[in-house]
């Protein structure tokens, strides 16, 4: 001990992820959409699940920055994530919590992270709060199409979670 008092720290539980009432009528489809638009223009980070060439499942969190068509995500070059995205070009994103989640199956175009134009660099730094153009571990940028787009919180949501398929939005 360096003669400093030890402090108390109070856990807080997350309370967005509650159950929606069993009275909650579904959201329409238009109402999806655009929270799911929201989402990826304000959330900063996603579950991004990826698999090796052999199928070995890997996932990790990361963040993200939406441009209207396409999510930019950066990680290092090496590293198993960096590699599944580089080797398959398919990708499955988590975003948001599980009674509210946006799920998204996308197509993995890879940068060299010099390739990016300096603008769209500098607008993912700032909205991450990180830029991966600094650290001397070698990064790279993937641009993830998105192929198809479900999204819901309860079950009854479940019938109608599918909002973009091949590429268009079905709504």
């Amino acid at each position: 001990m360096t003669g400093s008092a030890a402090q108390e720290v109070t856990i807080v539980p997350d309370t967005e992820a509650k159950p929606a009432e069993a009275t909650a009528a579904p959201r329409s489809r238009d109402r999806r959409r655009r929270d799911t638009e929201h989402r990826l223009a304000h959330d900063v980070d996603l579950w991004v699940a990826s698999a090796s060439a052999d199928g070995t499942p890997y996932l990790v969190p990361l963040s993200f920055d939406w441009d209207g068509e396409a999510l930019l995500v950066a990680t290092p070059t090496n590293s198993p994530t960096g590699r599944n995205l580089a080797a398959t070009r398919t990708v499955r994103l988590g975003l948001g919590p599980t009674r509210d989640v946006v799920m998204i199956d996308g197509e993995v175009e890879v940068l060299e992270i010099d390739a990016l134009p300096k603008e769209r660099g500098d607008r993912f730094a700032a909205h991450t709060d990180f830029d991966p153009r600094t650290p001397a571990t070698p990064y790279r940028w993937f641009r993830i199409s998105p192929r198809r787009i479900q999204a819901w919180r309860e079950v009854n949501e479940l019938d109608e979670r599918e909002l973009m398929r091949d590429g268009r939005w079905t709504v």
